[in-house]
């Protein structure tokens, strides 16, 4: 299996600012170590010159930390399917599958990430979505099933009518899409939303309206769906991480 990775970490983190503190999301620390190091040590085994890292705000500061992997840049942060149409030269003429992933979910393992992709080439999917369940109260996107339980849609948490934000299936943002299917769907989304941005979550819906195959790779994730977008998570995340003896 022929596989790349693109690791979205362009976002400013505006909600993790404190005095002194002006880094990219990613660069910010749990355990001294940028949370970007964990997501890439999770990811090791696809080769660093296969896993494209999209840097954005204060992109210097990403690209002197992780020097010996490739970029690419977004300049602006017009959602998550723009930060991925960043790194298409990156994937142009690639004929295999690529796994699309972020830099501020430290507490995913290597297992998990190795389950969606063997999920998805057990299954010959041309994409395949990791979701999950959460006690926590997480903004996450839902995943629509039909009557017989095959995927539909995925609904961004800001989106989602009342009975849509009912669904407790939780799309975690993870996916894996055959490059071959994956850019031609991207240059098909639109910003027609509410925060007018480019939805990557919207690329496999485009798919399964055009005959692709869809899968879902559902697991118990525990603690490992938790993202960093406050200070009070970055220092849950933190505590997991000593808990786990990564401090």
């Amino acid at each position: 299996m022929r596989l790349k990775a693109v690791v979205l970490a362009a976002g400013k983190g505006t909600r993790l600012k404190t005095e002194g503190r002006d880094l990219p999301k990613v660069m910010r620390e749990a355990c001294a170590r940028p949370l970007l190091r964990y997501v890439l040590e999770a990811i090791s085994f696809i080769d660093k010159a296969d896993t494209v890292i999209v840097a954005g705000y204060k992109k210097e500061d990403v690209m002197a930390a992780f020097g010996d992997y490739p970029f690419a840049v977004q300049a602006e942060q017009l959602g998550t399917g723009h930060a991925v149409m960043s790194a298409r030269q990156l994937l142009e003429g690639f004929d295999g599958s690529v796994l699309i992933c972020y830099g501020d979910m430290p507490l995913l393992t290597r297992e998990t990430y190795e389950a969606l992709v063997r999920t998805h080439a057990a299954e010959g999917n041309d994409c395949t979505i990791l979701s999950s369940s959460s006690d926590e109260e997480l903004p996450y996107g839902r995943i629509v099933r039909d009557g017989s339980g095959s995927f539909v849609k995925i609904v961004e948490d800001r989106d989602c009518t009342a009975a849509e934000r009912a669904i407790r299936e939780l799309n975690t943002g993870l996916y894996v899409f055959e490059a071959a299917k994956l850019l031609p769907a991207l240059s098909k989304l639109q910003n027609n939303n509410a925060q007018g941005e480019y939805y990557l979550t919207d690329v496999p819906a485009i798919l399964r309206g055009e005959g692709a195959r869809i899968g879902i790779c559902m697991r118990a994730l525990g603690d490992e769906i938790i993202g960093v977008n406050t200070l009070e998570q970055l220092k849950q995340v933190e505590d997991i991480l000593r808990q786990r003896g990564a401090c």
